[in-house]
């Protein structure tokens, strides 16, 4: 299915989105809410394309934490066997003499010479004792070094705390329409500056009897402003610059609409560029609503409250059809103020 509608051939078309234009081989949307691409990539083995560095800092802490604590404890596993393997004899000031009691010697002794802490009570005099222990203390040292780093890399990473509203809204503006949509940080004091924002479009439409997509850069009523403390609700206006002009529900469902959100700004804290992208499909589009207010005063009167869990909040607002203007409209002369207007 596809957009038959005509759309404004003046409108310019941007080319440069990183996207193809045919409709066929595309599955889903493109962009997911998180800001991630929606793509799978085949053809080249799962190591080749995998990267432990990118999926240990976005995994979340509490996985994070767990693969650190379950390397940990297997790796001192492991050196425990070869301990065993190798002989206790060679580890000198075991006291243990029950199975058990010598695997916990191993596993303990293991994880001191894996720390590099090395109490000194045990301690290997065996040549084969001593490889192991040497090899085991090289792996600690570059295991905590690799660790000491990734947690820095989490820790320190810039990123933007926006949160976006789940949906966006065709709502009345100006005596006509726009859509809308909001987002807002929610971290405090990471105030961004200079935030610039950029909007695309993608719709597939009929061309020739194929489909295909079409993508369009969205004029806004305002694309950058200097400080974002607060939240922002981003309109586009729906007119004749608009490639939205005249869409109803069905006209956006049947040109698979998907809108890209990319923002950028300057982090104080991090004291560096910061850029968050998502985007909305048409079925998180909704007609004849608009958004209410998500601020107000404190009961001090000094100072304002934002309040996010609002961001979602919208009311029904029904949008005015355009008047249709009548004969004896269309024959009148133009007045004399809108003559120099134009």
């Amino acid at each position: 299915m596809a957009l038959s509608k005509k759309i404004d051939p003046l409108l310019k078309i941007n080319n440069d989105t990183g996207f193809g234009n045919n409709a066929e081989n595309y599955g889903g949307r493109f962009i997911n809410k998180d800001g991630t691409f929606n793509m799978r990539k085949e053809g080249m083995s799962f190591l080749d394309r995998y990267s432990i560095y990118h999926n240990m800092l976005n995994m979340p802490r509490w996985r994070f934490v767990c693969v650190i604590l379950v390397f940990y404890f297997f790796a001192n596993l492991l050196f425990s066997i070869v301990y065993l393997l190798v002989g206790l004899e060679q580890l000198q000031g075991v006291i243990a003499t029950t199975p058990w009691g010598k695997f916990k010697e191993a596993f303990f002794f293991s994880t001191e010479t894996f720390t590099t802490v090395g109490y000194g009570r045990v301690n290997p005099v065996g040549g084969a004792a001593n490889t192991v222990a040497a090899i085991e203390a090289m792996t600690g040292f570059l295991s905590f070094a690799l660790a000491t780093g990734l947690i820095f890399g989490r820790f320190a990473r810039p990123q933007s705390f926006l949160v976006f509203s789940d949906f966006a809204l065709i709502s009345p503006y100006k005596g006509g329409s726009a859509l809308m949509f909001r987002f807002a940080p929610y971290k405090d004091h990471h105030t961004l500056t200079d935030v610039n924002i950029r909007v695309n479009v993608g719709l597939k439409v009929q061309t020739n009897g194929n489909a295909e997509y079409r993508y369009y850069d969205l004029p806004l009523e305002r694309n950058k402003v200097e400080n974002l403390p607060m939240n922002w609700t981003v309109v586009h206006p729906i007119d004749e610059q608009s490639p939205f002009q005249g869409f109803t529900a069905e006209d956006m469902a049947a040109a698979d609409v998907e809108l890209y959100v990319l923002i950028r700004g300057f982090d104080d804290v991090y004291s560096n560029l910061v850029q968050q992208r998502t985007s909305y499909t048409y079925q998180e589009i909704r007609f004849n609503g608009k958004f209410v207010p998500m601020y107000r005063e404190s009961e001090d009167g000094r100072t304002t409250i934002l309040e996010l869990h609002k961001l979602n909040a919208y009311e029904e607002a029904i949008i005015a059809p355009a008047p249709t203007p009548t004969a004896s409209a269309l024959l009148s002369p133009i007045p004399e103020q809108r003559q120099i207007n134009i």
